[in-house]
Order: structure tokens, then sequence, then C-alpha cells
């Protein structure tokens, strides 16, 4: 028998887990599966066309974020009826439901873990039903430990999968040139876990400091959502020229633009904008959370600093602008340096050495 494998995710809203889904899918396609994507809520939508331009029929429930027992019989009854041999789930609202409704239904269910952060309720409900998953895959090494340590899951039913494949065909941002602005960007929820009223008050910090770039600096942040009134008060206040450009439908042509990317989020998983940014030969300063901390070598790739640490984020954006003709080399080792780490080849061998381990000899599916 095919295994069918009913792909459960939060939502199909855009800058989030769900963008990776459709590559995620295609290596388990390729080994032989068929997947469908099943989303619990819509939210804005933005994730659902290159799903649908995969082929990968979505199914979008209507419904909420907090209609947690409407939203489980919804996923019982569509799962069951395509016919789901396997269920496979994304972040904590997927991945709890999921594994309520697939050992019920006799499915066997595969976690995959993104979350650098658990709420206090998620954690322990996950925690509970963690034994009813066949195995938990984690998108990085430092989501893996946190799934080792929070979950309390036992190494042999822990893989990782790293959520990204850097693009090497991806375009490669130019340096910057003396007498233009370097231009500071990122890509993110304007929310606090973004981190990005630090930022502010670093940059604040080095004016303070009487600290004065060799240029004029635009800095500009891609995303929407709850903190933007807040930040561009604080921005005004502060005297920090700042410009929230809002949502952009094509990101690595905003990161081609830039020169540098900070991301100076409080906690992250794997954070994929980050990576982005370095293939597209940008250097990074961002906190020391997530991979990140894996990725970015100090004084090779970028800069690191503490999280919530104003005063270690401003001494980094100064070594960094202190000196701009350094920048772009600095961005050909980081691109250089993930297309290694995260290339496509490793991706798929690594997508398709746990498919196979999943699908061993004797699996339901195969009976």
């Amino acid at each position: 028998m095919v295994p069918r494998i009913a792909y459960v995710i939060n939502s199909v809203e855009g800058g989030g887990a769900a963008l990776p889904v459709p590559g995620i899918a295609q290596v388990l396609r390729d080994c032989g599966a068929e997947v469908r994507v099943f989303a619990l809520t819509r939210r804005d939508g933005r994730a659902l066309p290159p799903m649908e331009r995969a082929g990968l029929d979505p199914l979008v429930r209507e419904g909420g974020t907090g209609d947690h027992a409407a939203a489980l019989r919804w996923l019982k009854r569509e799962v069951q009826g395509w016919g789901a041999t396997h269920v496979w789930t994304s972040l904590s609202r997927a991945t709890i439901l999921g594994l309520l409704a697939g050992p019920g239904l006799g499915l066997p269910v595969i976690a995959w873990q993104h979350a650098a952060y658990l709420k206090p309720w998620n954690r322990r409900l996950m925690r509970l039903l963690q034994g009813r998953a066949r195995l938990w895959v984690a998108d990085s090494h430092s989501v893996a430990e946190l799934t080792l340590e929070r979950l309390k899951v036992g190494r042999d039913r822990l893989e990782i999968w790293p959520i990204f494949a850097a693009d090497p065909a991806m375009s490669v941002a130019a340096p910057w040139q003396p007498g233009m602005p370097l231009r500071i960007g990122s890509l993110g929820r304007l929310h606090p876990v973004k981190g990005y009223a630090v930022l502010l008050a670093a940059l604040a910090r080095l004016q303070r400091d009487g600290f004065r770039p060799p240029m004029p600096l635009d800095l500009s942040i891609a995303g929407e959502g709850e903190e933007r009134a807040q930040l561009e008060a604080q921005a005004a206040a502060q005297g920090v020229p700042l410009r929230l450009v809002g949502y952009v439908e094509e990101p690595r042509a905003y990161l081609a633009a830039q020169h540098l990317y900070v991301q100076p989020s409080r906690s992250e998983g794997f954070c994929i904008a980050a990576h982005e940014a370095m293939t597209a030969g940008l250097p990074v300063i961002a906190s020391s959370v997530g991979e990140l901390a894996f990725t970015v070598e100090p004084g090779r790739t970028g800069w690191l600093a503490p999280p919530k640490d104003e005063a270690a984020l401003a001494h980094a954006l100064r070594e960094a602008l202190s000196d701009p003709a350094r920048l772009a080399s600095i961005g050909v080792a980081a691109r250089a340096h993930v297309l290694d780490r995260f290339s496509q080849e490793r991706f798929v061998a690594t997508g398709s050495a746990i498919y196979r381990k999943v699908f061993a000899a004797g699996d339901p599916a195969r009976s």
C-alpha cells in the first residue's frame, strides 16, 4: 500500500513554518508517499498558493485558533475520510491534536518540532502525550535539545531534519559602496519575541555614546504584527530612523537589496529568515538563540549577542558599522557556509533517511 501522509499544520499563514511545507512534502512524495495538507485555520492564507501550486490539495478548516474540540472532530473526520495511513504534524496545536486523533484512528504520528518556546499548558500536554508519537523530528540541533529536555522524548525516537535548504540560485546582495546609505534589514513579525525594541534601543545607545557611522543608515523591517505602533513610537522618541515596510511578497528581493541583516530575537528555533539572508550574501548580526548560535560564526560570517542584551547588540552594531567595506567579504563567507551546511542534497538525504526509518518493513501502511 502507498503511504498516505496527512500533513497537519496550524494555519496557512505566511512567514511561518507553513512556507517550507512544499519542499518537505516533495521529499516525502519522491520517496513514494502521497501527501495532503490539513490546516486547522486559515489566518492570512499567504502560504496557501505555494501549497496549491505544489499539488498538495490543502484542506483548510473554517474555524479559529481556540475551538480545539471542534478542530479535533474536524481533523478526525477529514483525515479518516481521505484514507490517511500516517499523520505528520507541525507546531504545537497541530501536534497536540494530531497526537489525540492519530492513535485513536490507528494511525502512526510523526511530530515535527519547530518551536523554541512552548506555552506552559502546551508543554505539559505535549509531554503527557509524547509517547503517542512514533517519531519526533526536530528542525534544528537547538530544538532537538529542547525536545529531549522539555518533553522527555528518548533519543532513539528523535531525529533532526533542518527545515531549510539553501538555494544557490538565490540573488546575491550588491556590496555597499562609499557614498551610499548602508541598508540594514530584518524580516519578521512585529512581535516582542523578535526583539526589535532591543534593536532600536541599541541603535539609540550608539547615538548617546557619540558613535557616528561613516555613512547614513537606512533601517527597515519587513513584516506585520501587533508591535507596529509601539515600534514607531519608540523609534520617533529615540531618534532612530526606521521604516516599517509591511509584509513583502518577495522576501528574497528584499534581502538582496540590503547590506547587513539583523535578527535580534529573544528566542528562535531554526530562523529561516536569517539563513535566507546569509544565502543572499549578507553578514548577520543575531541573538545567540536557536540554530543561529550554531550557524553564525563571530568574526567570519557575522556577529552574535546574547538575547535582550542592548549593550552587547550595540557593540556588535558598532563593529559592523565602523568598517562597512568589510561587510561584503563577511557576506561571501556567510553564503558559502550555508550553501555547504544546508545544501539541497543534505536536505533530501536527511528527509529520505527519516522516511525510511518511519516506513520500515512491518509498517502498517505496507501491510
